[in-house]
């Protein structure tokens, strides 16, 4: 008997899928672009040139004028926030930033690289090294001076713009140093929390910071429970966001708090997926050919009921970290990120200013801090744990390579640009960080790729004259 599937025509495409000049020219390059590894710290970097370029365009003052209008919230007598729009993207947006970093660093914890002690040690001792060793230089400068509270900004690696790098070297690199470097900057990324929630906090109100907590507790509760649905959690989050901004905690932190709340499993296990979603589609069926054959309608929505049910099945067999994950990365990546960078890389400099940057002590810290202290600190505690046999060395990883990636740690962007606005106030101190922070990123990813092509070739010529 012949297969009626055959013969069923073929599903439309979309107008994003159709051979029209657009989608075909724009629509789908654009497309495959955005699912590389290097997309997210190319639009970022476009960001943060424009920035640059529009602070010091004739327009320059504009710059300073936008990011610094002041938005202010009112509920009634219960909120009054007042912050300027750089503040609304730096505590806000940044908290959604800070949300899906969490749903990656738990993701490790739970399924990756971090469950296994083992598999861990040497990318977090790595870490551990690529966060002290650029704190201790960047203190050797400024310590009592008018920069002292900025140590904590060369301590974090940029996970977009490291691997984005790190990709481009190509097949160069073997995978395990791919998995090293993704796994350091997420554990760079726990400690940057840690160092803003204790160090990075103005005066505490501990009413509004008890209030937080209970909101999460809350959420505890409704996880306990089996509360599925985003809505009460979402709001929850915005509240803690809220008493957290009010107690004067950073309010980011709520959106780790969340994210490492966000369950891992899913709702419904996949081995009975098949068979609901079976149930499902035959109950569907049914009432499908039913309304077919009686020409009417269905009264009772039983047909979109089935449907419904398909569509929270799929869901729910997906974890709620996945998902989230899955909506969110590609906002954080292309929007807020981006637009971070756009409100926060803009330095106005005259040539003497940019001369007599690289003579300050915040500027020079901050620099030497990253390419430097990056590169020696976890290359340096690498090794140690390798030798103490802590850690695994990387499979097929030569010591000049694995010593590459560590130089590539020291691109600190997105994180490092926050510390500043948490360490300095706008002014002279803030601009000399920033512009220590684009200085050590560029010089850290060129100065790290070109050395990783030159031992890959290296490396790639001695192992085919062994072979």
């Amino acid at each position: 008997m012949p297969d009626p599937t055959l013969h069923e025509p073929p599903l439309p495409r979309t107008w994003s899928e159709s051979d029209r000049l657009v989608p075909r020219a724009v629509v789908r390059p654009l497309r495959r672009f955005a699912s590389t590894e290097a997309a997210g710290g190319v639009v970022m970097l476009a960001m943060a040139i424009a920035a640059l370029a529009w602070a010091n365009s004739p327009a320059g003052e504009s710059y300073t004028e936008v990011w610094g209008t002041a938005l202010t919230v009112h509920l009634g007598d219960l909120a009054h926030i007042d912050l300027s729009l750089r503040g609304w993207i730096n505590d806000l947006a940044m908290a959604f930033f800070f949300f899906v970093v969490a749903l990656e660093i738990k993701r490790e914890l739970v399924r990756g690289e971090l469950r296994d002690p083992r598999a861990a040690a040497l990318p977090a001792i790595a870490a551990l090294g690529g966060m002290v060793v650029p704190a201790a230089i960047y203190a050797l400068f400024n310590s009592g001076g008018a920069g002292a509270d900025g140590w904590g900004i060369p301590m974090a690696t940029d996970i977009a713009f490291a691997i984005g790098v790190l990709s481009l070297v190509g097949r160069r690199v073997p995978s395990s140093l791919i998995i090293f470097l993704l796994t350091l900057a997420i554990v760079d990324d726990l400690g940057a929390i840690v160092v803003i929630a204790v160090f990075y906090t103005s005066d505490m109100s501990l009413g509004w910071l008890a209030l937080g907590v209970a909101s999460i507790v809350v959420a505890l509760g409704l996880k306990r429970v089996d509360v599925r649905s985003l809505v009460p959690y979402a709001l929850l989050a915005a509240f803690c966001w809220f008493a957290l901004h009010e107690s004067g905690v950073h309010a980011t932190l709520a959106g780790v708090a969340f994210g490492l709340l966000t369950p891992s499993l899913p709702f419904i296990e996949r081995p009975l997926f098949g068979l609901q979603a079976r149930a499902l589609v035959d109950r569907a069926e049914e009432m499908i050919e039913a309304e077919d054959l009686s020409s009417g309608e269905d009264e009772h929505g039983e047909e979109a009921d089935a449907l419904n049910q398909l569509i929270v099945l799929a869901e729910e067999t997906q974890p709620p970290l996945d998902r989230l994950e899955h909506r969110l990365v590609p906002w954080t990546t292309f929007a807020i990120v981006p637009v971070f960078a756009l409100a926060n890389a803009g330095v106005q400099l005259s040539w003497d200013d940019l001369v007599g940057a690289f003579t300050e002590p915040v500027t020079l810290g901050v620099m030497l801090g990253l390419v430097l202290g990056k590169a020696v600190g976890i290359f340096t505690f690498a090794l140690v744990a390798i030798r103490l046999g802590i850690g695994k060395h990387p499979v097929g990883a030569s010591w000049p390579q694995l010593f590459g990636v560590a130089m590539l740690g020291g691109i600190g962007f997105t994180v490092a640009l926050f510390v500043t606005e948490l360490a300095f106030e706008p002014g002279a101190v803030a601009d000399q960080a920033k512009v220590g922070i684009l200085a050590a990123s560029a010089i850290a990813g060129i100065a790290g790729y070109t050395f990783l092509r030159v031992v890959g070739r290296a490396h790639d010529h001695d192992h085919h004259t062994h072979s």
